[in-house]
C-alpha cells in the first residue's frame, strides 16, 4: 500500500486525506486544535512533506503524518507528528 499523500481538503468541521493508493482518510477537525481555529484559507495552505508522507500547514505550524492518521492519532501540543 502506498500511503503517501496525494490531496488534503477541509470542511467546516472535517480533515479529509487523499493517498496515493485511492484510500480517503477523514478525521475531525476537533482532533486538531490548531487546524480547528484556522481560517479557511489557512486551512487551504497546505503542502506535502516527509517525503509525501506528512502534511504541513506554514500558517499555524501544524504538520501530521498519514501513519498517524491512519492510527486515528490526535495531534498534540507539540505539533508535527512526521
Amino acid at each position: 500500500m502506498d500511503t503517501r499523500v496525494s490531496d488534503v481538503r477541509c470542511t467546516g468541521d472535517t480533515l479529509i486525506v487523499d493517498l496515493v493508493d485511492g484510500r480517503t482518510i477523514s478525521a475531525p477537525l476537533a482532533w486538531f486544535p490548531r487546524l480547528l481555529s484556522a481560517t479557511p484559507e489557512q486551512r487551504a495552505n497546505w503542502r506535502i512533506a516527509g517525503g509525501g508522507y506528512g502534511i504541513h500547514w506554514h500558517d499555524v505550524d501544524e504538520g501530521l503524518s498519514a501513519e498517524g492518521l491512519l492510527r486515528g492519532a490526535r495531534a498534540d501540543a507539540r505539533g508535527a507528528d512526521y
